[in-house]
């Protein structure tokens, strides 16, 4: 089975470029014309994505009360039209062409006072839902700047992109695949000018699976990073949970509190790690029951 890094995103700058032009030009009802049978082809083909799209279906339907929720074609393949409609959300915030008023919020206030008081935060993600969304935080206040960190050759690429078409460039994209000292103190930086670092903490690291660790998710041990958790411990500052899901014609941001400040001993980093990480797949769970189409990772995500 492929680690998730390494299946090819082919032409996706150009991709996404003729996607947002289609989506200006022509509005979402004739770029759900040019998608949906992009994302009907893929499912056909794609025979690892539905496999893994249909294990993690079944086991999700072991902890959902939702009865449409199993592991069968149907399902998989409504999986699948589930991220293209996020595909087409992620254009028309990319593109400008998105409301404030469809997104609605819970445990924002505590995130604007961090940001009023010039206090920095880091904002644990994942692949749940949309995260792109959360931009339509930087459009809400003035003072608020928003790193986004990725794992993907196409971050400085994808950036140019972004801000082409966006109308705030108050986000930065910016390439984790290894975190280096250097990073740590671009990031420090950031963090003390009060701005938002973001990064997703459900996918292994690209450099390799050494620095992993494993947890309960779902009823079986799964891999998680501990990177995300480490950089927290280094900036030093209060870390927050982020989930953006799509509730009929809104999107739903949810601020959770996770830790004022990580802190991991000598003596018992690999216990401590190992907690925190446990609590974050934990409440990734509890989204992923409450929405378990949106979640987005169509690899075998319980591989050993």
């Amino acid at each position: 089975m492929s680690h998730w890094s390494k299946i090819e995103e082919s032409g996706f700058i150009l991709g996404m470029e003729f996607l947002l032009k289609v989506h200006l030009w022509f509005g979402r009802r004739i770029l759900q014309i040019f998608l949906y049978p992009v994302v009907s082809y893929y499912w056909i083909i794609n025979q690892e994505g539905r496999k893994s799209s249909r294990d993690y279906l079944l086991k999700i339907a072991n902890y959902s009360s939702d009865q449409s929720i199993n592991g069968g074609l149907l399902c998989s393949y409504k999986h699948f039209i589930v991220f293209a409609n996020a595909l087409i959300d992620k254009v028309a915030v990319w593109s400008g062409d998105f409301r404030l008023n469809d997104v609605e919020y819970h445990g924002r206030e505590e995130i604007i006072n961090h940001c009023n008081e010039n206090q920095g935060l880091l904002l644990l993600g994942s692949h749940l839902g949309n995260l792109d969304v959360c931009r339509a935080i930087a459009a809400v206040r003035k003072n608020i700047v928003i790193n986004v960190l990725l794992h993907t050759q196409h971050s400085e690429k994808f950036n140019a992109l972004l801000n082409k078409y966006a109308e705030s460039t108050r986000i930065e994209l910016i390439e984790v695949s290894t975190i280096s000292p250097e990073t740590v103190m671009r990031l420090q930086d950031k963090i003390e000018a009060g701005e938002l670092v973001i990064i997703a903490a459900d996918r292994t690291p690209v450099s390799g699976e050494y620095r992993v660790t494993r947890v309960e998710f779902f009823g079986q041990l799964a891999s998680f990073p501990q990177g995300p958790f480490i950089l927290a411990s280094l900036l030093k500052c209060p870390v927050y949970t982020v989930f953006c899901l799509r509730k009929k014609n809104k999107h739903v941001i949810y601020f959770d509190h996770f830790s004022n400040q990580l802190f991991f001993s000598r003596k018992k980093r690999t216990e401590e790690i190992q907690k925190s990480v446990q609590v974050y797949a934990g409440r990734l769970q509890q989204y992923c029951i409450e929405e378990p189409l949106q979640w987005f990772n169509f690899y075998d995500f319980w591989r050993t």
